[in-house]
């Protein structure tokens, strides 16, 4: 299909854009890879795209104390190579090398994925895992918003829509696996699970089994009580509510969840 008519403006600068969004129903553009398809199919129809994909200062990775800040137009390709997140944290360059295919991960941003708040988002549910902090530049200034408060709903988050995601902040993780179950290589995940090791304490997070990115939360008490792999796992499914679709039913997902759940700790 053809989209809805729509103004076209290119941001010179974060300010600029959010100068930008204070126009009726404008949204941001950057990839491109999860808003034009909704365009395409007309189920978003904004009166005005604002096009921040030339912010190039917005595109880096570099320690910051404690922490990896990582700039929100860093596309998937180049988070999957960089040599910070090589050494300090591993386990994002995995999931970027693991998204899409090689079009996709040379388009695709990290603060577009993100802040798409798509529950299967492999990115979304990383963040989540890790305690990240998001940094989001509106006109009021910058504020920082915890991972655990920005997902609210299916394509939902805590941004106001004239604020700009500019940068991701998450500690050093050198133990952290990713796994995720797909019926065809670049599909969406059917299940995901991510598990790192944070400030000495087991996460983990569940993608594609609730309207948002989740933390399994009783797996996280069971593993921190001494259980078995297998024994944290059988809590995979408490606190979510996995839907059924065309790609697989409730039950199909919550059980790959307790399977992909015990591989991911045994891995860890």
């Amino acid at each position: 299909m053809i989209p809805a008519a729509f103004e076209y403006a290119r941001a010179d600068s974060v300010e600029h854009a959010v100068e930008l969004l204070g126009g009726e129903d404008a949204k941001l553009i950057a990839g491109g890879h999860s808003l034009i398809p909704l365009l395409r199919l007309r189920f978003a129809r904004p009166s005005t795209l604002v096009d921040i994909g030339r912010l190039d200062g917005l595109r880096y990775v570099r320690e910051d104390g404690d922490r990896i800040a990582i700039g929100a137009l860093t596309r998937h390709a180049d988070l999957a190579r960089d040599p910070v997140l090589a050494k300090r944290c591993p386990l994002v360059a995995q999931v970027a090398e693991g998204i899409g295919d090689p079009q996709v991960r040379h388009r695709g941003t990290i603060g577009g994925s993100v802040a798409h708040a798509d529950p299967a988002s492999d990115l979304g549910t990383l963040m989540l895992t890790l305690d990240a902090e998001l940094v989001a530049h509106g006109p009021d200034g910058e504020r920082t918003i915890p991972a655990g408060a920005f997902f609210l709903g299916p394509f939902t988050s805590a941004l106001d829509p004239r604020e700009v995601l500019i940068e991701l902040r998450i500690p050093a993780v050198s133990e952290g696996v990713y796994i995720k179950h797909v019926r065809r290589a670049q599909d969406w995940a059917l299940v995901g699970v991510a598990a790192a090791r944070v400030d000495g304490a087991t996460r983990v997070g569940l993608t594609s089994m609730g309207a948002t990115p989740l933390r399994a939360a009783a797996v996280e008490e069971a593993v921190a009580q001494g259980a078995s792999p297998a024994d944290a796992a059988a809590h995979a499914t408490e606190g979510t509510e996995p839907a059924s679709d065309a790609q697989g039913s409730a039950a199909y997902r919550a059980h790959l969840a307790g399977v992909l759940v015990r591989r991911a700790l045994e891995r860890l």
